[in-house]
């Protein structure tokens, strides 16, 4: 597994000081100088890390007086990187992606356009078709299809958070983790029984009916990480498997 940038390293410090009240709405930070010293970092890894909380609107520069923590820090929401280096964490912030998805395709069925509903089940069919290789591919690669319905959901507040969460909470894993040898086919059948039970309903503008084969869907997903964290002794704050961790997201 990748170890963080110093630079990540200290700004997820400093952003841990942040949201434990340690470091307070309009409060100072310490000087690069007595960060560097802090944390034994050069000069360039401090203002890497602070840029990227200055990014995420965590903190203010001001001219010729230093660095203060925003007034409302935390409106900005973000996911450190080191959330996303455990099974566990992973998989609470699936969870996560459960709630707003469920909600997602239920909008979508009451507010979905024809044409929208047309290019979801296009959609599908171009993920469904593919069957790659579960060695080589990112447990949720069918991200896109879950994007097309939540962009057909009638909220830019639903599409753009979960356009945010592509890149961040996709599981660490290929599928092929989670899959015994031989049963490519019959994962891939199963999904596809999944994705279409979402469309049809959709597809029949029955809200009710799409949030429960979302909800199915997802729930599925889900059961299967937690098979293999418990297998991997990850929950129940069992020791951490060393090679259960994958390379990057999708």
């Amino acid at each position: 597994m990748k170890r963080p940038s110093l630079s990540t390293v200290v700004s997820e410090s400093l952003l841990g000081s942040i949201r434990a009240g340690e470091l307070a709405p309009g409060a100072q930070l310490p000087t690069e100088s007595e960060l560097c010293a802090v944390y034994s970092v050069s000069r360039t890894v401090v203002r890497e890390a602070i840029a990227r909380l200055r990014s995420e609107g965590l903190v203010i520069p001001r001219q010729g007086k230093g660095v203060f923590v925003s007034e409302a820090p935390l409106a900005s929401f973000s996911i450190p990187t080191s959330d996303l280096e455990a099974l566990p964490q992973t998989i609470a912030l699936l969870e996560l992606r459960l709630g707003v998805e469920v909600e997602s395709a239920g909008l979508c069925a009451l507010r979905r356009s024809d044409a929208e509903a047309a290019a979801i089940r296009v959609e599908m069919e171009r993920t469904d078709s593919a069957r790659p290789d579960p060695d080589a591919t990112r447990v949720h690669y069918d991200y896109d299809f879950h994007l097309s319905i939540a962009k057909a959901c009638g909220n830019e507040q639903i599409f753009g958070f979960l356009g945010y969460l592509r890149g961040q909470i996709a599981p660490r894993l290929a599928l092929g983790y989670l899959l015994a040898a031989g049963v490519k086919d019959d994962y891939f059948d199963r999904i596809h029984g999944e994705h279409e039970a979402i469309v049809v309903a959709i597809e029949a503008r029955d809200e009710a009916a799409a949030r429960a084969a979302m909800r199915a869907h997802l729930s599925n997903s889900l059961e299967r990480l937690r098979a293999l964290a418990r297998a991997a002794g990850q929950l129940d704050g069992t020791k951490r498997h060393p090679h259960r961790a994958a390379s990057e997201p999708v």
